[in-house]
């Protein structure tokens, strides 16, 4: 009985040594993988390095020939007409009421509306909060 056990671990042995020809061992962890393979089945490492034909060609073509003719003026600081943020702080604190700084401003419709509405006193709550916001810009800045 002994020597039956003892033939079946030597023909296990053996076939488990017999290597098929479409079959190889990963040298990490020992089992058996298919010869082609890169990462093994069993524990996920890396068994061969990346064939190189196999990664496609990248060709980064980073070639310029923008001339940045940009014409669009809509919107950038510095265009514009300059107005010295002091004398339209003064007209907006003093003279809010009645729309003195949007007539400074060449804003002449919204000056309309102050000049309008200016016994409402909405406007001069309006200038007063527009000459705080006035401080915060630079001098000049631009309408």
């Amino acid at each position: 009985m002994e020597k039956n056990s003892v033939l079946e671990k030597n023909v296990e042995q053996q076939e488990n040594n017999n290597v098929g020809a479409d079959m190889k061992f990963c040298k990490h962890c020992g089992g058996k993988i298919h010869k082609d393979a890169v990462l093994c089945t069993l524990c996920g490492r890396q068994v061969e390095k990346m064939n190189e034909n196999t990664q496609p060609q990248i060709i980064i073509n980073n070639e310029n020939n923008n001339s940045n003719v940009n014409t669009n003026t809509v919107g950038a600081v510095g265009v514009g007409n300059p107005k010295n943020k002091w004398v339209a702080f003064f007209l907006a604190l003093f003279l809010g009421g009645i729309g003195a700084h949007k007539f400074y401003e060449g804003k002449i419709l919204l000056g309309i509306i102050y000049l309008v509405f200016c016994w409402t006193g909405i406007p001069s709550f309006i200038g007063f909060i527009e000459a705080i916001i006035i401080l915060f810009k630079p001098n000049p800045y631009y309408v």
